[in-house]
């Protein structure tokens, strides 16, 4: 055996060595024949007496340690871990799937709305864009990935909205401008270029040639919220609930119209509802956070930042919504604290500059929180979006620097439309 080719990897039997995507991983020898034997006989079980037999030839190990090896082939995998699976008296089995098996699993670790899932989704859905080409379904999935990395500060934004068009450009070609894809395009219109009237003439577009997208009808509210157009977004909003009174973000929204228009109590109350329906939807918990803060509950509200951290550990700005409130309560050193792990944090990954002016505000660093909003307009946070409306902004309202920020923003969104 020379070489196998099995998803994005090659094992290179003579060599021992294992790559993925021409980049060697590190191996042990005793993991990298594990593997070998699983990757010879895809689709089949072997029991731990026959990889142990192809791993260490005479030498005799417990199953513990054939479980461990083959945990550590599991690992090198990342992502893809899921491929190998065991079953009691079979043992274990590698089985890569096919196109439609990796677009289902995609979707549904994108539904986890998490970074970690969004980044694995992408993986999968990649992989499947590589075995079929033609399959549009792949590009839009990767599309959507990038607007969830992109849109809820998991990564940076300008990257993700530039692999996001070149996806959405490649499912279209192949494709048609569906209204999926059509609601998708808006949504980044406005997310990410602040072009508000494209976008809304899309989204409306998208509606009328299927009026059933729970999806769209949220967008288009969150699009009036931006703008301030309560009114307009509960309207939209009824006509999602008739779609779709299920769709998990649907709450949210009706809870963020709520929010943005002051009217904490039934931000609130939608929240609960929201908690009800949702309990593991970890964005559900820091809207529902911010209400209860703002309405005066800063403890419920701390207990809600703390439990949507522990559904989704990779989405800094929960933290700095965390360290907002606890400066509020007057605990300024807990406060400080995150704010310097989310210091350190940064120096690896991308955090939203919007949620650390929220943060600075709340410790009352007016000035420094203006200059992390004018990093947030650089990086092109989605955020950005709710100058207008957000009441963590309101003691920065009346500052010059802010509204000169805030013209720039708008400005900015006057001149692409133009184009």
């Amino acid at each position: 055996m020379d070489q196998i080719v099995f998803g994005s990897f090659c094992l290179d039997g003579e060599a021992g060595r294992l790559f993925r995507n021409g980049v060697e991983l590190e191996l042990r020898p005793q993991a990298f024949r594990a593997l070998r034997a699983l990757v010879q006989h895809r689709g089949q079980y072997l029991d731990s007496e026959r990889i142990m037999r192809e791993a260490w030839g005479n030498t005799v190990v417990s199953r513990h340690t054939v479980a461990v090896t083959v945990g550590e082939a599991k690992k090198a995998l990342k992502e893809y871990a899921c491929w190998i699976t065991y079953r009691p008296k079979l043992g274990y089995c590698l089985d890569v799937p096919g196109s439609a098996d990796l677009l289902r699993t995609a979707w549904h670790l994108l539904n986890r709305r998490t970074r970690e899932g969004a980044e694995s989704a992408l993986a999968y859905f990649t992989l499947a864009s590589e075995q079929h080409p033609s399959d549009y379904r792949a590009f839009e999935g990767m599309s959507a990935c990038y607007l969830v990395l992109g849109i809820y500060g998991m990564n940076a934004p300008l990257e993700m909205y530039e692999g996001f068009r070149k996806a959405h450009e490649r499912a279209v070609a192949l494709h048609r401008l569906s209204p999926e894809l059509r609601a998708d395009r808006a949504f980044g219109l406005y997310m990410f270029e602040r072009r508000f009237d494209a976008a809304e003439r899309e989204l409306n577009q998208a509606l009328r040639e299927n009026p059933g997208l729970a999806p769209t009808y949220v967008r288009l509210a969150m699009l009036h919220i931006c703008r301030g157009r309560f009114d307009d977004a509960r309207k939209v909003l009824e006509y999602a609930y008739r779609a779709d009174a299920l769709w998990p973000v649907l709450p949210l929204a009706d809870l963020s119209a709520r929010f943005y228009a002051r009217d904490y109590v039934g931000a609130v109350a939608q929240g609960r509802r929201a908690l009800e329906l949702h309990p593991y939807l970890q964005l559900g918990r820091a809207y529902f956070g911010q209400a209860l803060e703002f309405s005066g509950s800063l403890t419920e509200a701390l207990e809600q930042y703390r439990a949507a951290s522990g559904l989704c550990p990779d989405l800094p700005w929960l933290r700095a919504l965390e360290a907002a409130c606890l400066a509020r309560m007057g605990r300024t050193e807990d406060a400080l604290r995150i704010f310097c792990d989310l210091e350190r944090f940064r120096e690896e990954s991308y955090v939203d500059a919007y949620y650390v002016a929220a943060l600075l505000l709340a410790l009352r660093r007016p000035q420094e929180a203006l200059a992390e909003l004018e990093r947030a307009l650089e990086e092109d946070s989605p955020s950005i979006t709710l100058l207008d409306v957000d009441p963590k902004l309101d003691s920065l309202r009346a500052d010059p620097r802010f509204q000169r920020l805030r013209n720039h923003a708008m400005a900015a969104a006057l001149s692409v439309a133009a184009c």
